[in-house]
């Protein structure tokens, strides 16, 4: 059993920025985020392997969200800046064996998840 701890959400104004964090019990493969909307599926953001060498993002966040991640501290990391109100979700931080199945939606573990409100 893998316990995932997201933090960093909270509210900022359209065009600001936020950085969220996820910290994992032991070390795992592919990390990354889902989030989900009011009355929307949840939906897939972003996902990075164990080498950081494969990287995918949403076309809705590409070129203003970006992921890293330290695997000393097992942790993975979303820096979002030019946000829109249209990224309000709860964002969760997810893991999976394969980074494929990862974006295709087979987690493994999830996290409790994190708020990210924008307002305009």
């Amino acid at each position: 059993q893998v316990h995932l701890v997201e933090s960093g959400g909270g509210l900022v104004q359209s065009g600001g920025s936020l950085r969220l964090s996820c910290a994992a019990s032991y070390s795992v493969y592919a990390m990354g985020w889902f989030r989900q909307a009011p009355g929307k599926e949840r939906e897939f953001v972003v996902a990075i392997d164990y080498e950081s060498e494969k990287i995918f993002y949403a076309d809705s966040v590409k070129g203003r969200f970006t992921i890293s991640r330290d695997n000393a501290k097992n942790a993975v990391y979303l820096q979002m800046n030019t946000l829109k109100p249209d990224d309000t979700a709860i964002y969760y931080c997810a893991t999976s064996g394969r980074i494929a199945r990862f974006v295709k939606g087979d987690i493994d573990y999830w996290g409790q998840g994190t708020q990210v409100t924008v307002s305009s």
